[in-house]
């Protein structure tokens, strides 16, 4: 399974995001779509659809080239290869599997360990009583969280149980403002991975994206008397206490409850 294009890789890190039930406001996998849109990408393979999605679920797609010829898209997990200046990153990608997340994670970590990367870096995004005028906040390990767990947190154990040095990165998503997309929070996410890599990240027209969704947001929050009330009131808690741990894990069980898990 193994692509002869995850060989002899520059000092590679390993980025992973998955849609769904990890990724409120689709701000994780919107940091792969952003870096396969700002730098030179190439198809290294994806996992066998029928293996791991209940396609009842997750449903095929029909598409029509530019050619004007149809196919079918199939929900699937990809591995591509996003090339730097000085280093390569191996990006993962797809719906959150359906079935056998074991198998799943084992030949994911599979792949990765043949590749060597220098980090596994694993991306999600919560919905949590955060503000949208304030900096997103983005959680790294740690939290004292116990219960259930997305593909995120599974594939990041396992590759911790590899060996495999592993950061876990998540961006608080204010879930008055759940649709997606939410560029502030991708923004947030795409900067915190930069301080793990040898080289920044290009950042391209998100600041300006971004704020222009922060300002829109603002616009609707301001039509909505109730809504600004509960909006100062995140400001100002946002505002006189910085997020600890235990605050973090506290979102994150709401964020599960509100999901009805």
């Amino acid at each position: 399974m193994v692509s002869t294009r995850l060989t002899d890789l520059r000092r590679p890190v390993v980025l992973f995001a998955f849609s769904g039930w990890n990724d409120a406001g689709d701000a994780a996998t919107g940091v792969i779509d952003h870096l396969t849109e700002h730098y030179e990408t190439e198809f290294a393979f994806q996992l066998d659809p029928d293996e791991y999605y209940d396609l009842t679920e997750n449903r095929p797609v029909l598409v029509r080239g530019s050619d004007g010829e149809r196919s079918i898209q199939w929900a699937t997990t990809e591995v591509l290869i996003a090339r730097m200046p000085d280093q390569d990153l191996v990006l993962v990608n797809g719906p959150e599997p359906n079935l056998r997340w074991k198998a799943f994670s084992s030949a994911l970590v599979s792949a990765f360990r043949s590749v060597a990367p220098v980090r596994v870096i694993a991306m999600g995004a919560m919905l949590a009583d955060a503000p949208h005028s304030r900096p997103v906040p983005v959680s790294e390990d740690g939290t004292d969280y116990e219960g259930p767990s997305g593909i995120v947190g599974v594939l990041a154990a396992a590759c911790r149980d590899a060996g495999l040095t592993t950061t876990s990165l998540w961006a608080s998503v204010p879930h008055y403002v759940a649709e997606p997309p939410n560029p502030k929070a991708t923004l947030a996410l795409v900067q915190r991975v930069g301080e793990f890599l040898a080289e920044p990240l290009v950042v391209g027209d998100l600041p300006e994206v971004a704020a222009t969704w922060e300002a829109r947001v603002s616009e609707l929050v301001t039509e909505d008397a109730d809504v600004t009330e509960y909006v100062t009131g995140l400001e100002q808690r946002y505002d006189t206490a910085e997020a600890t741990g235990d605050e973090i894990a506290y979102e994150f069980e709401r964020y599960l409850r509100r999901r009805g898990r």
